[in-house]
């Protein structure tokens, strides 16, 4: 994701990228940023070294891990720094440092920064809305075999959209898989069921099912890079605002 979001700054006429941070044990560490994405040489060079990471950025893209993200949203928050969150997995001790840091800076965090995953979550809930509760709603979401977290966190949140469409409580709501003797589906249930297998960037499908009919909506992800034109339009979208959290829905004005 660094090197995407590398790739489209590169292209960008708006923005810059002017630092790059990798874990101290990277061998990535050192290399110039440009010469990693196939360019010619910037002169960024990835640091694992935070205050020079952040000596003089405007807005800083995080797609990490969560102990990493942890370390990272006290020190934006101290020196007013915005920020772009993709990080997934997050605990929940992490998402309340999130919440506590989004009371000093302006931060935008979205599980997928994909517009066209963003488009799905309005799609699906209106969806979800005219079809009524007789609709049975089922996510099966499927990722790369590398992918440490599961369900993914688009899927968790498109099942969290298909709750509140239905009116129902996401924590009560959501299966996620099912083994042995389960009983009859309950009404008031949303599944979610993850596949894991080769080099899949990401697809998720959402089947909203019903007594002789049955809709459908899947996004499909072929290319990582459209993950990171969202995140580079998000750092865009985001200077200049009030402190707060914010998300993909607020950057591409969706409504609620």
């Amino acid at each position: 994701m660094g090197q995407s979001i590398a790739s489209v700054l590169n292209d960008d006429v708006e923005g810059n990228l002017v630092a790059a941070m990798d874990r101290e044990d990277s061998n990535l560490v050192g290399q110039d940023m440009g010469v990693l994405i196939g360019r010619a040489p910037t002169g960024v060079k990835v640091t694992s070294d935070v205050e020079q990471f952040l000596s003089n950025v405007e807005v800083v893209i995080d797609f990490s891990i969560a102990s990493a993200t942890a370390k990272l949203l006290p020190i934006c928050a101290g020196q007013h720094i915005p920020m772009v969150i993709g990080t997934t997995g997050l605990d929940r001790e992490t998402r309340a440092a999130l919440e506590r840091a989004a009371e000093r800076v302006p931060i935008v965090f979205a599980p997928n920064y994909s517009q066209g995953v963003n488009a799905l979550y309005f799609l699906a809930a209106r969806a979800t809305e005219l079809l009524g509760p007789a609709f049975d709603a089922e996510i099966i979401e499927i990722h790369h075999k590398r992918k440490v977290d599961s369900p993914s966190g688009t899927a968790v949140r498109l099942a969290e959209v298909v709750a509140a469409a239905k009116g129902l409580d996401p924590v009560r709501a959501v299966t996620h898989g099912r083994s042995g003797h389960v009983g009859a589906r309950p009404l008031e249930e949303v599944g979610v069921m993850a596949l894991r297998g080769g080099d899949v960037v990401g697809e998720h499908t959402l089947y909203l099912v019903g007594d002789g009919e049955r809709i459908e909506l899947t996004h499909r992800a072929t290319d990582r890079s459209i993950f990171a034109r969202g995140a580079v339009r998000a750092a865009h979208w985001i200077v200049g605002r009030p402190a707060g959290l914010y998300d993909m829905a607020d950057v591409m004005g969706i409504p609620r």
